[in-house]
């Protein structure tokens, strides 16, 4: 019977370990993006492109925590620039960021080519 509790403890142990690890690694690792689809996309889709103004979108996914609503919606402008939308629960445009994922500036904000 002892062994069996001891089996039933070290289980029991590794699966919280394993529980917690897997939640840092999401947080850590930015992985909390969830892609959306359905009817909800194609909404989030035309009134982002209403307040952007026209373009493309790229990328419709849910709030990440580093803007206000609930969708965010990536557009490509026409003149080649980029900007996330960010709606709330009804499709209304609660604001708008340069977007931040395309990789081309530092932390500092300054494009990786400055003075070229």
């Amino acid at each position: 019977m002892k062994l069996n509790r001891r089996i039933v403890l070290v289980a029991v142990a590794v699966a919280a370990l394993a529980a917690g690890g897997a939640g840092i690694a999401q947080a850590v690792g930015g992985g909390s993006e969830e892609q959306i689809t359905g009817p909800a996309a194609e909404k989030a889709k035309s009134a982002a492109l209403k307040a952007a103004g026209g373009g493309t979108v790229t990328e419709i996914e849910g709030q990440d925590g580093d803007g206000a609503g609930v969708y965010e919606v990536e557009v490509r402008r026409a003149d080649g620039t980029q900007v996330e939308i960010h709606l709330d629960a009804q499709f209304q445009p609660v604001g708008q960021a340069a977007d931040d994922d395309s990789g081309s500036e530092d932390e500092d904000g300054e494009s990786e080519n400055a003075g070229e």
